[in-house]
């Protein structure tokens, strides 16, 4: 390789070359070549597969790993330079700056533009590309908050990858959202109808209003030239302060074009397998590259390319022959994936499917007419099988293809098990035996493993399956597992709480000084609070605490998909007086809120506004109630039949043993919620069995069950211990919390964790029953300690005016309504009103028991 090289573009394909080029000896040390890259935007190329991020954390850093090859000699980085023009014959480039640069080869990795409508008043949208496009939109929204004093409304055209992270990312900012997307169903291009309506669900879950099947016809403008809705092609006007157009991509392909280089009718530079142009000392990548008449907007085939054209570059005969198209939704919450055959379009193909349209699950595997190769696969709702199978396209299963779907209690394929020569990251073309080889030769981190073979620096969907692997690998060879929590720290969650114990650490501060490092992460920051609440049973809220918690624990409430609150008093064991009743009623009367009685027999009152939670606490604490922590990883409640106090069949006092057990365990937070039941009698009228903790009478006492779950994975709890008086039913049931408390992972139900432990149940007898550990009195000590120091968070709250100062929804109007938040009535109760039924009217406004007309109520106005 010799003379020089131009790339043109900054991106993560511009970046991916340099790095291709450098490692393969072309940087400083060769001598005889230098690489010169211009980029249009001023920063380093950056993870654009990463801009969610942003949305939720201005300050993330997404530069591309390595960066050490822009400091290599041979290597020149110029950003903010754009090329206005290629000159072929000369072999140079003009740039923005006036310069003219010389080549022997140029490469072409410009990318791709975000296409906006030619539709009256597109001029006033936005789109979602590039880090500035997301820095605007993040001001945009805190803009319109303080002024408009409401959420704002975004629209966002595009029911694909990049408009539902717009969308998902804007309503996380506190922004009412919604999606118009021309197809039938979300994600239309990489989802059959199924899984679209699927995710459909779960998107509409989040408080996201969807609009299918139509398009925008032009932005309606105010006075000012700013959005106020969306004209779509039925007709419908959908309000909007902000538009974003969120609807493919259009290749930068103007350079070629202007200068003569074919380009492809539907856009795009063309290329050959060598990805060279119709000029031979012109090369394309990336997002402009066209192969075959289309462009692919993907990561795995522009660093494919890029490497293609690296090692041609070097004297090599390298071809681009394949793109993987496999796709996977970076939507917190929301669980999408799809890859090969996706819409079963192979002659013969036969597709498996479990779906519950109820819940939003949907998964599909698409194999061979003899059931025997794996030809795609789609998921909704539940993605887990998709690292594991996704390196399997192509091969023939090892057991029915069923076996493989999750949501039928199946458990994915293990990282051990795959061949060789599965593809694990396609972003970087990394099969599993390399990642192997790299445990084998000494790679046993999970950091060093991804640095080592470059699986799972891109997208970072692959993660999981290359942390299988190396567990997999190490396990094999009898080395050390980590089970480190996260990359800030290198301890498991298990760990982190012994020492946190040992050190009496009280801080988040304390704790990532002592045992970790850097600023935390949406993992360890959780688990370090859970971690402290129950070691301390501290108010969640002061001293730093208030970071480590979601939005739920923030508002000590449940956020709902219109942005108020769901508020839920403890009512132990389901019993509640006439007196206490009459309170709830009252209380819903008086705020307008809807009332449900839920399965945990307890009533669950929504649509309060953030500023009115204290209020209604205030009415709840003088009445007697407490918080139900309904929003902590914490005891939900402790569900029981009526017992002897009425029954002819029970046998002992549920309802006195289910009171004594919530009132004991209360405000107790874990790695995860958990939930009680107690039965009067054999016929089990409670379901204990489907609790973390189960109680059943027997005539000479109780029987202790554990592990039981509801949820996406059911599982029957599991006989402890028989027979047991009061006093050691409660010692039973203290040890066996505080030590899934203590050696439980982060997230993990107690089904689960007894699962993972060796010996399972007849391990947790030895240890609780037992005491085979000697932990016994450590156990009840730590249980005495949460039970002594308890403090209603409601309460806690209301004592303290600082503490207040969190529950306003707006800092200079904390007693004003949020008017964007609309109510219709339905079955005798109102509930959130529907961005139709805003359209057609009338609504009820916040604050108000006024109808207003149509159109009115999204202007925040009444009459």
């Amino acid at each position: 390789m010799t003379g020089r090289t131009v790339i043109v573009g900054g991106g993560p394909a511009a970046h991916r070359l340099v790095d291709a080029l450098v490692s393969r000896g072309a940087g400083a040390t060769a001598g005889e070549r230098s690489i010169v890259v211009l980029a249009e935007e001023p920063h380093l190329p950056y993870d654009r597969v990463q801009l969610s991020k942003r949305l939720a954390d201005g300050d993330v850093d997404l530069t591309l790993e390595p960066a050490s090859h822009w400091e290599d000699a041979a290597v020149e980085l110029r950003v903010g330079e754009a090329v206005t023009a290629i000159d072929r014959v000369a072999r140079t480039v003009t740039t923005s700056a006036g310069a003219v640069i010389a080549y022997d080869d140029l490469v072409l990795a410009t990318g791709s533009s975000a296409p906006v409508p030619d539709i009256p008043g597109a001029h006033a949208s936005r789109v979602y590309r590039t880090i500035a496009d997301v820095d605007a939109l993040v001001a945009e929204v805190a803009d319109l908050r303080e002024t408009l004093g409401r959420a704002p409304r975004v629209a966002v055209a595009g029911g694909g990858l990049l408009g539902l992270e717009a969308a998902g990312g804007v309503a996380a900012l506190g922004a009412e959202s919604v999606i118009i997307h021309s197809g039938g169903w979300l994600m239309s291009a990489q989802l059959d109808e199924g899984a679209g309506q699927a995710l459909g669900r779960l998107i509409r879950a989040r408080g996201i209003d969807l609009h299918l099947g139509t398009r925008p016809r032009e932005i309606l403008l105010d006075g000012g030239g700013h959005p106020t809705a969306v004209r779509c092609a039925d007709g419908r006007a959908v309000p909007a302060d902000i538009v974003v157009f969120a609807i493919g991509i259009r290749a930068r392909d103007e350079l070629a074009r202007d200068s003569g280089i074919a380009t492809a009718e539907r856009g795009g530079v063309i290329i050959d397998e060598a990805c060279r142009t119709s000029d031979p000392a012109v090369w394309a990548i990336g997002e402009v590259a066209a192969i075959d008449g289309r462009t692919v907007g993907l990561v795995a085939p522009a660093n494919a390319m890029a490497e293609t054209v690296a090692d041609r570059l070097l004297g090599g005969d390298a071809t681009f022959t394949t793109v993987d198209d496999a796709t996977k939704l970076k939507l917190s919450g929301v669980d999408v994936a799809s890859f090969g055959d996706a819409f079963a379009r192979e002659p013969g193909a036969l597709e498996i499917v479990y779906a519950d349209p109820a819940r939003g699950l949907y998964q599909k595997l698409v194999v061979s007419d003899d059931a025997r190769t794996l030809l795609g696969g789609v998921f909704v709702g539940d993605a887990s099988p998709y690292t594991s199978l996704r390196p399997l396209l192509g091969r023939e299963l090892d057991a029915e293809p069923a076996a493989y779907l999750s949501a039928a209690g199946a458990e994915p394929p293990a990282g051990g098990a795959l061949p060789d020569d599965a593809l694990v990251c396609s972003c970087n073309n990394v099969t599993s035996g390399t990642v192997r080889s790299a445990v084998e030769d000494g790679c046993h981190d999970l950091g060093e493993l991804k640095a080592c073979t470059r699986a799972g620096t891109q997208c970072g969907s692959c993660v999981p399956l290359v942390k299988k692997i190396l567990e997999a690998e190490l396990t094999r060879t009898g080395a050390t597992v980590s089970r480190a929590l996260c990359e800030h720290f290198d301890l498991s969650r298990q760990e982190l709480f012994e020492s946190i114990r040992v050190l009496e650490l009280t801080s988040w501060e304390e704790t990532i000084a002592r045992l970790g490092r850097g600023r935390g992460c949406d993992i360890c920051k959780p688990a370090v609070g859970s971690i402290l609440a129950s070691q301390h049973s501290q108010y969640p809220l002061d001293g730093g605490r208030g970071q480590l918690q979601d939005t739920n624990d923030r508002a000590l409430a449940n956020m709902q998909k219109d942005g108020t609150y769901s508020v839920v008093p403890r009512i132990p064991g389901g019993e509640i007086t006439p007196q206490k009743l009459a309170v709830i009623a009252q209380v819903a009367t008086d705020f307008g809120l809807y009332t449900k009685i839920t399965g945990g027999q307890r009533i669950d009152m929504f649509g309060a506004r953030l500023e009115q939670l204290p209020e209604i606490w205030k009415r709840l604490v003088d009445a007697g109630f407490e918080s139900g922590q309904a929003y902590g990883k914490a005891l939900r409640n402790v569900k029981s039949c009526v017992g002897s106090t009425w029954c002819r069949y029970g046998v002992q006092d549920s309802v006195g043993m289910a009171v004594d057990l919530e009132l004991r365990y209360r405000g107790l937070r874990a790695p995860h919620k958990f939930k009680f039941g107690v039965s009067g009698c054999a016929r089990e009228c409670a379901e204990a069995r489907g609790k973390d903790v189960g109680v059943i009478a027997t005539d000479k006492g109780w029987n202790l069950y554990v592990g039981g779950n509801g949820g996406f994975q059911p599982a029957h709890a599991q006989l402890l211990a028989s027979d047991l008086d009061d006093e050691t039913l409660i010692r039973y049931i203290d040890r066996y919390l505080m030590y899934y408390i203590r050696t439980a992972d982060r997230l993990q139900r107690t089904a689960r964790w007894m699962e993972d432990l060796d010996g399972g149940v007849e391990h947790v007898r030895a240890v609780v029953v037992d005491d085979s550990l000697g932990l016994a009195d450590e156990l009840e000590a730590a249980m005495a300690k949460h039970i002594d120091t308890y403090e209603d968070e409601w309460a806690a709250t209301l004592r303290d005016p600082e503490r207040l100062r969190r529950f306003r929804s707006f800092v200079n109007a904390p007693d004003t309504p949020d008017p964007s938040i609309a109510r219709v009535e339905e079955r005798g109760q109102l509930r959130p009103a529907t961005a139709e039924e805003r359209a057609a009217g009338p609504v009820l406004v916040a604050g108000s028991t006024i109808p207003v007309r149509p159109g009115v109520a999204d202007r925040g106005e009444t009459r």
